[in-house]
C-alpha cells in the first residue's frame, strides 16, 4: 500500500478519536462565548466535528493529489454518461440492500433504529450546519478510504467478495455499532460494486452523499412529507 495511503488512513483514525482533546477544548471556548451550560455539549461537539472532519478532508486531498493526478489519466474509466447512470442507479441500490439487511436484522430481533443516526439527526436539528459532516464530508472521506484505498488494494491480490467483505466490514465497525454490522456491510457491498463497474471513485461518492442526504430528508421532515402526501391524495380524490 502506499504511504500515502497509510497517510489518509491515519488521518482519519486520528479524527476519529480527537474529540478526547477538541471537545473539552470547544467546550470551554464555548463557555468563555457565554453559550448556555445545556446546550453547551451538544454545541462543541457539533462544532468540532465539523471541524474536524474538514481539516481531516483537507488532509486528505493534500495526501491524494499525486494519485488523483494518476487517476485521471487511467483510460478503462466509465464514460460520464455511464458513470452518472450508475451514480444514480447506486442510490437506489443502496437502499434497496439497506432494506434487505433491516428486514435480515428484525427477523434476528435487532432493534432497526439506529442510535447513531438518531444522534446525529438531533444536532443536526438543534445545529443545521451539521449536515455538511453527515451527507457532504464524511460520505467523501470514507469512500475515499474504505472503497479507494482498502478495497481497492485488496481488490488487486483478491476476488471481489474478499476485497469487498473485508472492507465493508471495517466499513461498518467504523460506525461504531456492530449490532448493524450486517446494515453497514451492505451498504459497503454497493458501494463497491459501483466502483469495480466505474472505476472512478466520484460515482459512490455521489451515491453515498445522495442517500445520506434523502434519508436527512425523510426523518428530519417526515410529517411535513407525510401531510403533504395526504393533501395530495385529497387533491387528487377530488377529481375521481
Amino acid at each position: 500500500m502506499r504511504k500515502e495511503y497509510w497517510y489518509v488512513i491515519i488521518t482519519y483514525l486520528a479524527m476519529q478519536f480527537s474529540g478526547f482533546i477538541g471537545l473539552p477544548l470547544f467546550m470551554f471556548i464555548g463557555r468563555t462565548l457565554g453559550v448556555p451550560s445545556g446546550e453547551l455539549r451538544l454545541t462543541a461537539f457539533a462544532y468540532w466535528s465539523i471541524f474536524s472532519f474538514l481539516l481531516a478532508l483537507l488532509l486528505t486531498l493534500f495526501f491524494m493529489r499525486h494519485d488523483m493526478k494518476e487517476s485521471a489519466l487511467t483510460r478503462d474509466k466509465a464514460s460520464i454518461s455511464i458513470s452518472a447512470f450508475w451514480a444514480i442507479c447506486g442510490v437506489f441500490l443502496a437502499l434497496f440492500a439497506q432494506s434487505i439487511a433491516i428486514t435480515i436484522e428484525q427477523k434476528m430481533g435487532i432493534q432497526t433504529e439506529s442510535v447513531n443516526t438518531q444522534e446525529i439527526l438531533s444536532v443536526i436539528d438543534r445545529i443545521p450546519l451539521m449536515i455538511i459532516v453527515s451527507s457532504i464530508i464524511g460520505p467523501i472521506l470514507e469512500e475515499t478510504i474504505f472503497r479507494k484505498i482498502i478495497f481497492g488494494s485488496l481488490y488487486k491480490r483478491f476476488n471481489f467478495f474478499i476485497a469487498a467483505l473485508i472492507s465493508s466490514v471495517l466499513f461498518g465497525l467504523a460506525h461504531m455499532e456492530p449490532e448493524h454490522l450486517l446494515l453497514y456491510s451492505a451498504m459497503g457491498f454497493t458501494f463497491a460494486f459501483l466502483y469495480t463497474q466505474t472505476k472512478r471513485i466520484l460515482v459512490p461518492i455521489i451515491a453515498h452523499v445522495s442517500m445520506n442526504t434523502l434519508v436527512v430528508i425523510m426523518q428530519m421532515y417526515s410529517e411535513d412529507i407525510q401531510n403533504f402526501m395526504k393533501n395530495m391524495q385529497a387533491f387528487i380524490g377530488g377529481f375521481l
